[in-house]
């Protein structure tokens, strides 16, 4: 019976970012390799323009690479995820803005009806039946934080990076908004 060798474990992403601080590539490489698909994944959910999605994972790992340093860690409550789920929101935020800056309505659709935002689309496909209209009776702040605790899985804390609220108005509309689901729902 000949035995295996054992291998070192792996580092964890906060190892890694704490790494590519460093200006170590292959830690970069590594966290790439390791969230890279996910990442795609959770931004496809928020667009569909695969060109958009292109753009901010680069935007995204380039700002990772420049201010992994910057990174607080588990000291902070934070996480090595959370952390690059904020980068990467903010990176399509700015697209979106971006998009709709340089894009000027033809003069024929002034007087028609806007089309739904993106995300209310992408939550219309997500959510069906009686919770996705009850989701989407919700002012749009208390949607958000909703989304972002139960449909993204993030932490109040990084919801409030995300959303760029104090820590207390997230849990105060988190509650708020499972109210209103509550009520609208029974």
């Amino acid at each position: 019976m000949r035995l295996r060798k054992k291998r070192p474990p792996e580092p964890a992403e906060e190892q890694l970012l704490r790494l590519v601080a460093d200006g170590d590539r292959a830690a970069f490489d590594e966290l790439y390799r390791r969230t890279s698909p996910w990442l795609a994944v959770r931004l496809r959910r928020r667009c569909a323009d695969e060109q958009i999605v292109a753009e901010v994972m680069q935007e995204t790992y380039l700002a990772v690479w420049r201010a992994a340093g910057a990174f607080g860690g588990s000291a902070v409550g934070g996480s090595a995820a959370g952390w690059l789920w904020t980068i990467a929101a903010r990176r399509l935020v700015d697209a979106f803005r971006r998009r709709a800056h340089h894009a000027e309505p033809p003069v024929a659709a002034a007087g028609r009806v806007t089309a739904p935002a993106a995300e209310d689309e992408v939550l219309a496909a997500a959510v069906g039946g009686e919770v996705g209209d009850a989701l989407r009776t919700l002012a749009p702040e208390l949607r958000q934080v909703l989304q972002a605790l139960v449909l993204d899985g993030l932490s109040v804390r990084e919801t409030s990076v995300l959303l760029d609220l104090p820590e207390g108005t997230v849990k105060t509309r988190a509650r708020r908004a499972r109210i209103a689901m509550r009520r609208a729902l029974a």
